[in-house]
């Protein structure tokens, strides 16, 4: 890699208010405030909207469609071939 054109990559804590969840990992993002790590060190944090510990489909509390009683609906709608003839 050719040095200089490359942005830094360093340690950063991705931090999910919503779901009280935060993450220290290494990303080339840089954040304007900063935290306390319980190693001890100060890193810069990025506030995300939403994270593994806050969206529905990792929670459980998405909603499931019922995709059978749509096809069913159609086929009688539209009969079993879906009306081409």
């Amino acid at each position: 890699m050719k040095p200089g054109i490359h942005p830094a990559y360093r340690p950063v804590v991705f931090r999910d208010k919503a779901g009280d969840f935060a993450l220290l990992t290494r990303s080339t993002m840089t954040g304007d405030r900063t935290v306390d790590w319980e190693d001890g060190h100060t890193y810069p944090v990025v506030d995300v909207e939403i994270s593994s510990a806050s969206h529905p489909f990792c929670t459980g509390t998405a909603r499931v469609l019922d995709t059978a009683g749509r096809v069913e609906r159609f086929e009688r709608r539209y009969g079993p071939d879906g009306g081409s003839r």
